[in-house]
């Protein structure tokens, strides 16, 4: 099992190659589509490199709950539901949505995900 410090160093390299940032700018608190500049299409690609690097399976729906944040259940009016919130907390436990509970808003969605998170989300995979 690998150690925080190296899981973070894996996910840092991940998204150094896949977004073309400098290592430095890869910190945890860092968001990945505000600070880092990811876009939808990058995160396939960051997908598949953490699916290498650590040996795993993502399925996309894990990282990127777009079947919440597009259903008419769960979305009212640009912005994410009480019960959508709930679901999303269900599906995402190592991201922390405090802010994005603050301030619902679906566009707001993506620059919530830091560097912290996705390291999280590895070593939840890693430890199943």
């Amino acid at each position: 099992m690998p150690t925080e410090q190296e899981v973070f160093e894996k996910v840092r390299e991940a998204l150094v190659d896949a977004l073309g940032v400098d290592e430095e700018e890869v910190t945890p608190e860092a968001t990945m589509v505000g600070d880092l500049g990811a876009e939808s299409i990058d995160f396939l690609d960051i997908v598949f490199r953490l699916e290498k690097a650590f040996d795993i399976e993502i399925p996309r729906a894990e990282l990127f709950p777009e079947d919440i944040l597009t259903s008419a259940e769960y979305v009212n009016d640009g912005k994410v539901t009480p019960a959508g919130l709930i679901e999303l907390k269900k599906r995402m436990p190592f991201a922390d949505l405090t802010k994005f509970e603050a301030n619902p808003n679906v566009s707001e969605f993506g620059n919530l995900l830091t560097v912290n998170d996705m390291c999280k989300y590895v070593e939840s995979k890693l430890a199943a």
